[in-house]
């Protein structure tokens, strides 16, 4: 499915999110598909409309090269990234995320779980600013078996389970205080976030970087340059992941925007 400068217009007229800029529109990109149901509570109406607005938008993911510092729009998802900076709903919270084996996912959920259910507020958005080793995460398991990536977590990972679906998930959701259910700490994982309407940030910088390391040290089954092993780790960044230019960069730019910052 693709989506045309129309669809955008509509999506954006539609979902009550003002202000997006539409220039440098990828016509080639692809949205993203969710992998469960949502999760969204039923009063939180903002919310279900960014998500649907999200699925969506562009994703670019037919880089060829990229650079070291990106300079234009059409290099990252600056419309899905629109969508996030002009978000009408709240409260909205950012999570300076840097660590993989860090308990990063299981605080969202607490996050989550205390802002719905304590304070009433069914359109709080979580948004993951991801970089540092947690940005593995967002990769593909294409890239984690090509590139040997379980062995940049010091054992911590044999492969990417924070993409793996706990059985938890498939539990009534109704249930909210099930100790053992869809919102409980056996249910952390990217997917099931993602079905409560958390948003992941990729991070262009961290992908350089990455890519600069294996480059430099031989881990190039492709021979590729450097400019286009960056390529191919954007190409195979997660289904709903939104790439920025870089996280550090980008969050002054939710902050101007009223997300609250939390690590």
């Amino acid at each position: 499915m693709s989506v045309t400068r129309r669809d955008l217009l509509g999506i954006v007229a539609t979902t009550g999110i003002a202000g997006v800029a539409l220039d440098g529109f990828a016509a080639a990109a692809q949205p993203p598909s969710a992998p469960l149901p949502s999760l969204i509570e039923s009063g939180g109406g903002h919310l279900k409309a960014l998500t649907h607005a999200l699925a969506k938008a562009p994703r670019r993911r037919d880089f060829e090269e990229v650079p070291m510092i990106l300079t234009s729009p059409a290099q990252w998802d600056h419309e899905a990234l629109g969508l996030l900076t002009h978000y009408r709903g709240g409260p909205k919270q950012v999570w300076d995320n840097t660590a993989i084996d860090s308990p990063w996912l299981n605080l969202m959920r607490n996050s989550l779980n205390a802002q719905i259910w304590a304070f009433k507020h069914p359109d709080f958005l979580v948004v993951s600013a991801t970089h540092g080793t947690a940005h593995l995460a967002l990769y593909d398991d294409y890239l984690w078996e090509k590139y040997g990536l379980a062995k940049l977590t010091g054992g911590k990972f044999a492969r990417n389970t924070l993409l793996e679906v706990p059985a938890a998930a498939h539990d009534e959701a109704s249930d909210f205080e099930s100790p053992s259910g869809v919102f409980s700490p056996k249910d952390n994982s990217i997917p099931t976030l993602q079905a409560r309407g958390v948003v992941f940030l990729a991070c262009h910088n961290a992908i350089f970087e990455l890519t600069s390391r294996l480059h430099a040290s031989g881990v190039n089954p492709d021979k590729l340059s450097l400019a286009k092993m960056g390529a191919e780790f954007t190409n195979h960044l997660i289904p709903g992941a939104v790439l920025t230019p870089g996280i550090v960069g980008t969050l002054p730019e939710l902050g101007a925007a009223g997300f609250q910052y939390a690590k």
